[in-house]
């Protein structure tokens, strides 16, 4: 009996992906639904949740113009190909957390690509703006053009659905006031419009040289010329309390237009170029953000800004598009940096015409693309946020788990919501590393400065602690010692509070610096203590890469680009020992947890002065001992250089053993196990593999990723002891084994189900055993239908034609008792309990016999079988049912479209016909056999001694007639 093995898997069980990557965005009328642009196809987005709910396929172009309606029944896409693409949108579903979202047309509305979209407040009517010049409405449902205009000398920029107030009063007023206005043909349109009974549908446009157009849908012309603005033209809002129409353009202005006049109300200037402007519902006050990259409120009767002045954020701050739709408690920018933000609109409530107010506060943050991930680590006392290095100038801290130590807001309860941003360096991080505490996380940048930064979650208090200058170039490497420090001292009872010891950092300048932060006082200002290095030592040859400490924190290893690792003593920085052997430039390098049991290779084995695993350019990772420094394993598998490399907690094995397994060696299978730690390496071939340092072989490979794979990391430290205190580090409240960050943007938690796997697969071994015995027990007894039965279901068609056939052999036996004879005849196949199973199949088991009987049909020695179980199948089902079994789709466990019935039907046919074809080959060489034989038995030269027998002749006349013959 074979026993289940223990295969270490892992599943990819959640990914953290660009929900934005520039470009147009759309928002609901609910505040929830967001389509965004990811690359050239378009995602739909679930904002309380984080959660990717459809992707649009594009066409291959870049998308330029997205929209989606007020109800989020239908989203249309745009792109440069000069189509349009109109979908329709299932309802949100709470409980899959998807929407289904189906192609209704395809539409080329232009002869240019569409540069703006816009859809009514009604959801109907769909507006768009192209580079040609010219503006078509749309039906949305319908997909047909309701209205074209003309008029623009250049390009559509902005686009904008709005309806003015009707009835008789509007009517008496306007005619009141017309002699008092310059009578213009809009302003008698206008007129026309509002003193009669038609609904006051318009579409406001503006273009590239600055020029605006007011269009009355229902006499399908202009009824207004709008000509203020010198810039283009980037946003148009209307406000129905205030009838009033504001532009905004990048020549730095907003105006304010009466919308029953159409002459200027306002002209705000606000001294940056805006790109977008909104009112917000049932009051003059209006939002509008530009290239300062704040959102800054203003009130458009009086023309003052209503917020307090800020100062102008960076360029890649700027705001390129502002979300709103009345009754919303927040307004949506999105910024160019590709993220977005949340901005409560609370605190407008308390507005007193006059008044100033604080900039409206940001509620939530949600990075759109995060670019490439260069390093990341789990932090936290639980482990349940992790920061991460996207090739920035700062660190984003992501909430990956529930935590009862971070309080609990909005934009901290769904999986990937920001909680922070750790912002103070110059240039771009490239290496972060996390103490055991998981309260204190080190960085090291381009900007040749490294950071320690204090993260308090359950204060959310997150500043930098201190920083250390002193490296001539970049940063490339730093590491924090993961030993906790003794058990009941301050240090270890309460580690927000207390920095760890020191810290190592390594430079492109050649140079190693050990950083002393033990006797580091708690902050008395917003200024970071500026501690000077203990030591600096010229530690290789090229750039430094990879620094790690021990888990006693008396040595540390160093690894560069001149192919060497460099072994350090921590307290007086002297190298101790180099491994050499690498080809390239190592990448990695990791000491062994502490306890890690002694590996036993072909030539050398370690001792317990512990090991060091190291990954390279040169596509391999290599695993050292610390006793005389030498290579013990070099495993090789990557098709590229080895990026990162990290030690990984046993897996976990459950209590589950074998039928013919003792407790005791079950025991001790799980004990040898989970003391053996595992190897995790991740290479520029975007693959991440899983290696034994025991076995030598790679366990697993884990590909989720399309670019080179940079980051790895573990909740577990890999240097910490096992007597860490639970309160204050619960390093199992993430369920997540490791989490890799790649280039391609994503970041990818991988889950260990080897216990699972494995109780599974123990499982499915006993009771495949147990049923494999109870199929024999039921041939034996003769059950035919139980037997069938079951043979079907355990898919056992060796099995299933032994029956059969024995049943087959059995009825046509000549010892056969006739009477058993007669009711053999009478069945179908041969068996009336083989009949009655036949007649009472199910779809899915009739299907599989089918199968089969495909398969047995092809062998001339079986199709004798499968030829009178056809038979009797055919004689016991109408047409009917093998035509609806045509009719389902039905995959594989793999996952591929199964055969179809149509085939396997067609299959059965040819071979049938092929031996029906024999049998009657047969049976005429039948006949020519019985001619030949009947003419050698008294044909020519036998003398006529066709009706003699043998026994009539006597022997010596018998000789005389061969004697004959052969002359």
């Amino acid at each position: 009996m074979s026993k289940a093995i223990v295969k270490t898997t892992f599943e990819a069980s959640r990914t953290l992906r660009p929900i934005y990557t520039g470009g147009s965005t759309a928002l609901d009328a609910s505040g929830r639904i967001l389509l965004s642009c990811v690359g050239e196809d378009a995602l739909i987005v679930d904002l309380e949740t984080g959660n990717q709910l459809a992707s649009l396929e594009g066409d291959g172009e870049i998308v330029t113009g997205l929209a989606i309606t007020p109800n989020a029944s239908h989203a249309i896409v745009c792109s440069r190909s000069m189509s349009m693409r109109i979908y329709g949108l299932s309802t949100f579903d709470e409980t899959s957390q998807t929407i289904e979202a189906k192609l209704l047309r395809t539409l080329k509305p232009h002869t240019a690509p569409v540069v703006t979209i816009s859809v009514d407040p009604t959801g109907t009517l769909l507006a768009t703006g192209g580079a040609d010049g010219s503006i078509k409405v749309w039906d949305i449902r319908g997909g047909f053009v309701t209205h074209t205009f003309h008029g623009h000398g250049g390009v559509i920029s902005a686009l904008c659905f709005f309806e003015v107030p009707t009835g008789d009063n509007e009517a008496k007023s306007a005619k009141k006031n017309k002699s008092k206005r310059q009578a213009t043909d809009g302003d008698e349109d206008m007129e026309e419009s509002t003193a009669g009974s038609t609904a006051g549908f318009r579409l406001a446009s503006g273009s590239e040289d600055g020029k605006m157009r007011v269009w009355d849908l229902h006499k399908r012309k202009p009824i207004a010329s709008l000509e203020s603005h010198v810039s283009l033209v980037r946003s148009l809002s209307f406000s129905p309390s205030e009838n009033a129409l504001i532009s905004a353009s990048r020549d730095k202005t907003v105006i304010v237009w009466d919308a029953r006049t159409w002459k200027t109300r306002r002209i705000i200037p606000v001294l940056e170029s805006v790109e977008a402007a909104a009112f917000i519902a049932d009051s003059g006050i209006c939002v509008i953000g530009g290239e300062n990259g704040k959102l800054r409120v203003w009130d458009c009767n009086r023309g003052s800004e209503v917020t307090e002045e800020q100062e102008a954020g960076e360029e890649y701050e700027s705001v390129v598009a502002i979300q709103y739709s009345p009754g919303l408690p927040f307004v949506l920018t999105v910024h160019a940096d590709q993220t977005l933000r949340l901005h409560s609109l609370e605190s407008l409530s308390d507005y007193k015409p006059g008044s100033r107010l604080e900039p409206l506060a940001v509620i939530r943050r949600i990075s759109g693309n995060d670019d490439e991930i260069i390093d990341l680590a789990y932090v936290g006392s639980d482990r349940s946020m992790l920061a991460l290095a996207t090739n920035t100038e700062s660190i984003r801290v992501v909430s990956v788990a529930p935590s009862e130590h971070r309080p609990s807001d909005q934009g901290e309860e769904y999986f990937g919501a920001d909680v922070t941003h750790l912002e103070g360096h110059d240039d771009i991080i490239i290496c972060i590393d996390v103490d055991w505490s998981g309260h204190w996380l080190a960085t090291g940048a381009k900007d040749n400065i490294a950071r320690l930064w204090r993260i308090d979650a359950q204060t959310s208090s997150y500043t930098c602690f201190a920083v250390f200058t002193g490296h001539a170039e970049s940063l490339g490497a730093i590491a924090l010692p993961r030993v906790p420090p003794p058990v009941g001292s301050a240090a270890y009872n309460d580690p927000v509070n207390h920095p760890p010891s020191f810290l190592i950092t390594g430079s492109q300048d050649r140079t190693i610096k050990r950083w002393d932060t033990s006797k580091l006082g708690p902050l008395t200002g917003e200024k970071p203590h500026t501690p000077k290095a203990i030591y600096t030592r010229k530690a290789h040859e090229k750039d430094i890469n990879a620094i790690d400490i021990d888990s006693t924190s008396e040595l540390f290893a160093s690894a560069s680009q001149d192919r060497t690792v460099k072994v350090w003593a921590a307290d007086e920085g002297s190298a101790v020992g180099v491994l050499r052997g690498h080809k390239r430039g190592v990448w990695s390098v990791r000491f062994a947890p502490q306890g890690t049991p002694i590996v036993n290779s072909d030539q050398r084995t370690s001792t317990s002065r512990g090991l060091v695993v190291t990954g390279s350019g040169d596509k391999t990772v290599k695993l050292w001992s610390l006793s005389d420094y030498s290579c013990l394993l070099t495993f090789e598998g990557h098709t590229n250089s080895v990026l990162k490399v990290l030690w990984l907690p046993p897996p976990q094995v459950s209590n589950v053993q074998d039928d013919d397994e003792d407790e005791e060696s079950a025991a001790a299978r799980k004990n040898a196990i989970q003391d053996r730690p595992l190897i995790a390496s991740a290479a520029a071939d975007g693959l991440v593999k899983i290696w034994s340092p025991y076995t030598g072989e790679v366990e697993t490979t884990l590909d989720n990723h399309t670019d080179r794979v940079w980051a790895l990391a573990s909740p577990t430290p890999s240097g910490s002891r096992s007597d860490v205190k639970p309160s204050t580090s619960k390093l199992n409240s993430t369920p997540y084994a490791i989490a890799s960050g790649s280039a391609d943007a994503t970041v990818t938690f991988w889950t260990d189900t080897t216990s699972a796997t494995y109780s599974a697969a123990v499982t499915a071994n006993s009771a495949r055993i147990e049923q494999d015995q109870e199929l024999q027990n039921y041939i034996r007894a003769g059950a035919y239908r139980e037997a069938i039965t079951l043979a079907l279901q355990l898919n056992h068609p060796g099995r299933l034609l032994s029956l059969f056939t024995s049943a087959i052999n059995a009825a046509d036996d000549p010892a056969l008792p006739a009477e058993d004879r007669e009711q053999a005849k009478a069945s179908l196949s041969g068996n009336k309990s083989i009949d009655e199973v036949l007649q009472s199949l199910d779809p899915a088991n009739l299907r599989t016999l089918l199968l089969r009987l495909r398969d047995w049909n092809t062998n001339a020695r079986t199709s004798r079988v499968s030829q009178r179980i056809l038979f009797a199948l055919f004689r016991s089902y109408p047409a009917s049912t093998f035509v609806e079994l045509a009719t389902q789709s039905v995959r594989g466990k793999d996952g591929r479209a199964a055969a179809g019935m149509k085939d396997i039907l067609q299959a059965l046919a040819a071979y049938t016909e092929r031996h029906y074809r024999r049998v009657e080959e047969l049976v005429d060489d039948s006949y020519l056999v019985e001619w030949v034989l009947g003419e050698m038995d008294g044909g020519v030269g036998l003398g006529g001694l066709r009706d003699l027998t043998v026994g009539d002749v006597s022997e010596e006349e018998h000789e005389k007639d061969v004697i004959m013959l052969e002359a």
